[in-house]
């Protein structure tokens, strides 16, 4: 349940407007849900300014379907990762107003109250292969307020596509570098720029590359200083990081308040 949501319902209660019974049943889900193989997280949203987000994978559609409808029946902002494309067509069934990104693999749903704006985040893809990490990162930060800015294939092996956005490395709240192969441009883009760096590496390379170890051991041994490291294919965890990270350079919260 969105913070703003609680105040009113307290506010209420004070006022007269609600009797304590009825504040009572409206906070009746804090802090959890019991749903059937899940027990939903609707403090999270309290605690740390945006609700619970459902990892897709590995549950069922049942399940899925049971969070999100809870997710959005208190109000929050939905936000599913690692979907498969028919689990997404029956999520857009039931809301027809969310967003189903197929390259991200994420549907996301705006809540009852707006999140507020979190600043910029630049995503950086090394190639376009990397595109479906680099979507997820993007989607995730969008959900909680930032602006995005994505700019694919400027990967080392023609550094001068990266210098077109130079200004953008300047002003940026955060960046989210995504490279797989051998890593090396959250290097580079370390050492351009003054803004915090998360680097995601990817599954993406042939053999020596051990699906993303290669790229992970990297971007953990760089040289450039302002660089941190999300484990491989997390996209979700660096869009969040940096739509936080970008909050507080504005001095925002995505729950609304500093924290």
């Amino acid at each position: 349940m969105h913070p703003e949501r609680i105040r009113k319902v307290l506010r209420d209660v004070h006022d007269g407007r609600l009797s304590v019974e009825a504040g009572l049943e409206a906070l009746r889900l804090l802090p959890y849900e019991d749903l059937p193989g899940l027990r939903l997280d609707h403090h999270r949203h309290l605690r740390c300014g945006f609700p619970e987000v459902v990892f897709g994978e590995g549950k069922s559609d049942p399940q899925i379907l049971d969070a999100a409808r809870a997710i959005a029946g208190a109000g929050s902002p939905l936000l599913v990762t690692r979907l498969r494309e028919e689990t997404a067509g029956l999520l857009a069934d039931l809301f027809p107003d969310g967003r189903w990104n197929p390259v991200a693999r994420t549907f996301r749903r705006a809540g009852h109250d707006p999140q507020p704006e979190a600043g910029l985040v630049a995503i950086f893809a090394a190639g376009t292969s990397d595109l479906p990490v680099a979507e997820e990162a993007a989607e995730t930060a969008r959900a909680l307020g930032a602006q995005v800015e994505l700019h694919a294939d400027v990967g080392i092996a023609g550094l001068h596509r990266l210098a077109s956005h130079r200004d953008l490395l300047a002003t940026a709240g955060a960046l989210v570098v995504v490279a797989g192969m051998e890593g090396a441009l959250a290097s580079v883009v370390g050492g351009l720029t003054g803004r915090p760096v998360i680097a995601v590496p990817t599954s993406v390379g042939y053999g020596a590359a051990f699906q993303g170890l290669a790229a992970l051991l990297g971007m953990l041994t760089s040289c450039a200083a302002g660089v941190v490291v999300v484990n491989i294919d997390n996209g979700f965890g660096a869009g969040y990081a940096a739509a936080l990270i970008s909050a507080e350079a504005r001095g925002r919260h995505p729950g609304g308040s500093a924290p």
